[in-house]
């Protein structure tokens, strides 16, 4: 097993250094053959999965149009939904805690399990508790999280961290996972089965359900008008840490909520089907607040901010709020494929987090992410909520160079745009160019240009410019 891959680190909460560059990890990654035969084999089976589901859906469109809708909805009047949601989740006899940052988070945590005297919890799979770096926080403090996913489970034995929204181990095979079991949690007789596999996870788990007094989850979705939280997933792990241990802490993502109950009907049909190819998941599990005698009998809530309020104020940007972490735009996208999720630095990969990453943790934390794009749209063709991806890339990238250009770049783009701005102008550079590109083609490319433009023609081969413009062979034929 490789250990630690050396990603983002999250558990430093807020990736306050500038990130790996994404051209720099992606070309590590396109060498390794076995992780891109792993990407391919799975992205493929799930694409299919989901293609068939949703071609069950005879309004489909229309769906994925009330999701975009509601969505608008809740970031245009955000501060009365998070009120009305505080209400009501306080009236069921939850408590709401509001975190700006993941030190914030991370803290009303910690304070609960002191309070409580709690030296282990039991974990939901949550994106936005590893956002925060929850897990080295809690550690830091004496508090050991077990996470209870499976796919989470593997990566933390390896000390990894995710490749992929929905399926966190992707860039593992069965044989890979066999081996790490046989060195932690299990005996070294495990076949790589995964039926076996699924067993040893479950037999190492049960003890830690059955003990634990506190769990923490994330939330798929919260609902403003009954402070109703809700968890989707396919394994049962969720379901038995939001209800027998007497404590859970859920941390919630501002964007994250609904308006009302009803609005649940329109996502509870788009998630499955866009995320696992499924018409439903296997669990639904849905809580409000405190119910004596039945379930936790303490609930808190963290409402957490984390960059989010600075995503909603960019006009273009605030669409990546949308999204409901389906992953459909990992298993289409044609870069994720080839460079997996590691590449990125991030434990937002793919498409939708190349524009949610630069906009969480500012543009130059993560310069080069909006470029890790073909701009194909296919992320937004499937896309369960109509998030134009394609769109807020071209407008990162805009402020990517605008922070980052050099002097150099900028005087060099204003003489170009001088040159274009006239016809004559144009046509003279046009006709210096082909005296000047002569002794660069060879067998008609040319594979290389001077410095500083070599890192072009470094990855991709240049047609010279034609003997003969088209204005040129248009006055000729005249």
């Amino acid at each position: 097993m490789s250990g630690a891959r050396g990603g983002p680190q999250p558990g430093d909460g807020a990736m306050n250094a500038a990130m790996r560059p994404f051209p720099a990890a992606a070309g590590e990654a396109l060498r390794d053959t076995r992780l891109r035969a792993n990407l391919a084999g799975a992205t493929h089976t799930i694409r299919e999965k989901r293609n068939r589901v949703v071609a069950e859906v005879p309004d489909w469109p229309q769906l994925r149009e009330a999701g975009r809708a509601i969505k608008v909805e809740v970031l245009a009047h955000l501060d009365t939904y998070l009120e009305a949601f505080e209400q009501a989740v306080t009236d069921a006899g939850g408590h709401v805690h509001w975190a700006p940052d993941a030190a914030a988070a991370n803290q009303v945590v910690l304070d609960v399990a002191r309070a409580h005297q709690v030296s282990e919890i039991v974990k939901v799979k949550s994106l936005t508790t590893d956002e925060i770096g929850l897990n080295d926080a809690l550690a830091a403090g004496g508090v050991h999280a077990i996470e209870t996913d499976l796919a989470e489970l593997i990566l933390q034995l390896d000390g990894d961290w995710s490749s992929h929204i929905l399926v966190p181990a992707i860039h593992l095979n069965r044989t890979e996972i066999r081996d790490l079991f046989r060195a932690t949690i299990a005996d070294p007789s495990l076949g790589d089965d995964p039926r076996e596999l699924a067993e040893a996870s479950r037999r190492y788990l049960r003890e830690r359900f059955l003990t634990a007094r506190m769990a923490v989850s994330g939330a798929n979705f919260g609902v403003a008008d009954s402070g109703t939280v809700c968890v989707v997933e396919s394994e049962g792990n969720g379901r038995m840490c939001t209800t027998l241990p007497p404590v859970l802490v859920t941390i919630l993502g501002i964007e994250k909520l609904v308006p009302t109950f009803g609005d649940l009907e329109v996502f509870l049909q788009l998630l499955p089907r866009s995320s696992t190819g499924e018409r439903m998941n296997p669990y639904t599990s849905l809580w409000t607040g405190v119910t004596p005698g039945d379930g936790p009998q303490e609930f808190h809530v963290v409402l957490l901010d984390g960059g989010r309020t600075r995503v909603l104020a960019d006009q273009v940007g605030r669409q990546a709020l949308h999204c409901i972490r389906c992953s459909a735009c990992l298993n289409v996208c044609p870069v994720y494929s080839r460079t997996g999720g590691h590449a990125y630095g991030s434990i937002y990969p793919g498409p939708i987090g190349a524009i949610l990453t630069p906009q969480l943790y500012g543009i130059e934390a993560a310069p080069t992410l909006p470029f890790a794009s073909s701009l194909c749209g296919a992320c937004y063709e499937v896309c369960p909520v109509m998030i134009d991806i394609p769109s807020v890339l071209l407008h990162l990238r805009e402020k990517a160079v605008a922070a980052g250009a050099k002097p150099g770049e900028r005087l060099a783009m204003k003489a170009v745009s001088w040159i274009f701005g006239g016809r004559r102008r144009f046509a003279a550079a046009a006709r210096l160019g082909r005296l000047g590109q002569r002794p660069l083609v060879r067998r008609g490319r040319i594979v290389r240009l001077p410095a500083p433009l070599a890192a072009w023609t470094r990855t991709r081969d240049l047609r010279p410019l034609s003997s003969e413009s088209f204005r040129d062979w248009w006055e000729r034929r005249r």
